[in-house]
């Protein structure tokens, strides 16, 4: 299976049917933290919806579609992030990530972020990657620009999310500007 060692504490892998239980089991204990921003949350009811977003995963994985990892901290499920559907004719994806609340503050997720990104250009060797978060997603968004995406605009309305549209910024990192030189910022 995929692993991809991030370093002595942290691991991007993908998830198998065995982590159903453990996954719905962090979704359901953070399910008012998550739902904020995720409009999937609601409809994630049981393991059951956990295992069926596993079994899409790796079928989409082995169809070279999209990378969907857990991000093991410790050995211990702390979130998930992945990229969307790649196109690869343009060569392009986007990318998602969500923590639980008790695992943020850690880091965890802009190393995570960081490493995806060097897989997708590296060994998949995709030529944009672009991250959408809600403008008042702060979190989201300075894991972003930690990571050095560069802020590209507003997207008015982009996203329903339950009650509300939800106005997105979007960032995006090219190939040749990866990695970023710190205190840089891409143009």
């Amino acid at each position: 299976m995929f692993r991809l060692p991030v370093d002595a504490t942290l691991d991007l892998v993908l998830l198998e049917p065995r982590h159903a239980p453990m996954l719905f089991a962090l979704v359901d204990a953070n399910r008012a933290h998550l739902r904020r921003y995720l409009p999937w949350v609601d409809g994630t009811l049981g393991p059951a919806d956990s295992a069926q977003f596993i079994a899409a995963s790796l079928e989409q994985f082995a169809r070279g579609q999209a990378v969907q990892v857990g991000i093991l901290s410790g050995g211990v499920l702390a979130g998930h992030c992945g990229t969307h559907a790649i196109n690869w004719h343009q060569r392009r994806t986007g990318l998602g990530y969500w923590l639980g609340k008790d695992h943020q503050g850690q880091g965890l997720m802009t190393r995570a972020v960081r490493a995806l990104a060097t897989h997708a250009f590296t060994a998949l060797g995709l030529h944009r990657l672009e991250i959408q978060a809600a403008t008042d997603n702060v979190r989201s968004r300075a894991v972003a620009e930690r990571v050095g995406f560069a802020y590209e605009g507003t997207a008015r309305g982009a996203e329903w999310l339950h009650d509300r549209w939800a106005d997105h910024a979007n960032y995006a990192m090219l190939a040749e500007d990866w990695p970023p030189k710190p205190g840089t910022t891409p143009r």
